[in-house]
């Protein structure tokens, strides 16, 4: 980024914990400081922003600010908040919520922007569009690796699965946000957060709850909940009047939410189950008969039920998920189409793509095959039906979770091993599996007799877990 001259009269800043949205690694920590006065817009020149925006929608952007700035010296249309932390991703929603923020609420708007693995493109001209839409500042967190390691990997140990198909991606997603969002808003001295999810959805439930059990002393704005705006094309035609730039138009609208671990779509043919998704929708994965002709064998090294190398090559959580991404995309695998009951209370249709996730989850629980027996199983799959339910929910930092995440953590210890699959044309299949803690013997499996197994004391057996049948039937038949 090109670094900003300060006037005298700034009073605001952007801030960015990142080197720069140009290159693929965001190191987090080093911050660079962009002043710009509100008493003087900064002309395109001046900013030196490289962006697709026309200048004359971001001059007309200006006059929109000024005139609101107005309100926001008393106060606003319903209440008086001092500064708001906004969950910014410089979309349709949040774009229009900066303005509206600070003409109901008369406060400044603090945008900040989570890098969760969405890909560089969507941060891309942030500062810009922020800008633009009347924010005083742009905080942007790299959370990338501590997404992967203290809120995928956990769900993945539990084996943390939503009706039967859902691999949590966007729940999973919201607590770590939410949470940086809370750790902003104590930097910059705001006394309340905001987020761009509708009323109809888990996400705002997933916030908030966040919010709630991290600093309970927070105000809550949800925009959704309280404007006029009642669907996506009225926020077009809002954005469009007060020429705010946004990436979508009323042809084709599909909601999407992309991190390191998945993809979702919904909306637009899709709120129709009956509808096919289009080919061209997808953007992580190729279609099956596209995939290659030839299978491809990825072995992965799992360390007490949590990955820790990709063909021999240990990697970090995020750059590990990142090449099992591009491994699994290439073959079509983790795609997912489901109806599913939304926490409150209707159903919805998405399309999910999670091709690292699918091929990890398969790995993970091939290899508790050999590690865990019969009843730890039973009892691991049970917990782990609850523990999908709590972080769908938004119930991240619920102690109920956190201690039967304790119980995955312990009862995984020996989970450590090596798993190889073979992806084909959108399939998974395990081919091999080793462990140094394996409960499988071969010379107790055997069919060949053996020493540790008499194969007559299973008569025993048999006439001892079957009396309660027997006993039964003796009493139906008069015996």
């Amino acid at each position: 980024m090109t670094q900003l001259k300060a006037s005298p009269a700034s009073a605001c800043s952007f801030l960015a914990i990142a080197p720069s949205f140009h290159h693929a690694s965001i190191t987090t920590g080093h911050l660079l400081r962009h002043q710009f006065s509100k008493a003087k817009p900064l002309s395109l020149k001046e900013l030196g922003l490289k962006t697709s925006v026309g200048a004359n929608k971001l001059q007309a952007a200006r006059i929109d600010t000024e005139v609101v700035s107005e309100t926001t010296k008393g106060g606003g249309l319903r209440g008086k908040l001092n500064k708001v932390v906004l969950a910014y991703s410089g979309g349709l929603d949040t774009s229009v919520i900066v303005p509206w923020l600070r003409e109901n609420y008369g406060c400044e708007v603090v945008c900040f922007t989570a890098d969760v693995g969405q890909g560089i493109k969507e941060l891309d001209g942030l500062e810009a569009k922020a800008k633009a839409s009347g924010a005083c500042q742009l905080v942007v967190k790299d959370l990338k690796e501590e997404f992967v390691r203290e809120y995928i990997f956990p769900c993945l140990r539990a084996g943390a699965v939503y009706e039967r198909k859902y691999l949590l991606g966007t729940s999973m997603a919201r607590p770590v946000i939410a949470k940086a969002m809370v750790d902003v808003a104590k930097e910059v001295g705001a006394d309340a957060v905001s987020h761009g999810c509708t009323g109809k959805g888990n996400d705002q439930v997933r916030f908030e709850l966040t919010f709630f059990a991290l600093n309970p002393k927070l105000n809550v704005v949800a925009p959704w909940r309280e404007w006029d705006i009642t669907g996506r094309e009225d926020a077009i035609e809002y954005a469009k009047k007060h020429n705010i730039p946004v990436p979508v138009t009323k042809k084709s609208i599909y909601s999407r939410d992309r991190n390191l671990w998945h993809l979702s779509h919904e909306g637009d043919i899709l709120e129709d189950p009956a509808n096919e998704p289009k080919k061209d929708m997808y953007m992580m994965s190729v279609d099956a008969e596209d995939a290659p002709d030839e299978a491809e064998y990825v072995e992965i090294e799992i360390e007490s039920g949590l990955p820790v190398s990709v063909n021999g090559k240990r990697l970090s959580p995020a750059t590990l998920l990142t090449e099992l991404n591009e491994i699994g995309g290439r073959h079509g695998i983790g795609r997912i189409d489901m109806v599913e009951n939304r926490l409150v209370g209707m159903k919805s249709r998405g399309v999910y793509e999670t091709p690292g996730g699918t091929i990890l989850f398969a790995a993970a629980r091939e290899l508790e095959f050999l590690t865990l027996d019969r009843e730890t199983i039973q009892v691991k799959d049970s917990l782990a039906l609850k523990y999908a339910e709590l972080v769908y929910a938004g119930r991240w930092f619920d102690p109920l979770r956190e201690s039967m995440d304790a119980f995955m953590q312990k009862i995984t210890e020996t989970t450590t091993g090596s798993v190889t699959l073979k992806l084909y044309k959108g399939s998974v299949t395990v081919t091999s599996r080793k462990s140094p803690f394996s409960l499988y013997r071969q010379d107790i499996s055997s069919f060949e007799s053996g020493q540790i197994y008499d194969q007559a004391d299973a008569a025993g057996f048999i006439r001892l877990y079957g009396l309660p049948m027997r006993v039964r039937a003796m009493l139906e038949q008069g015996i």
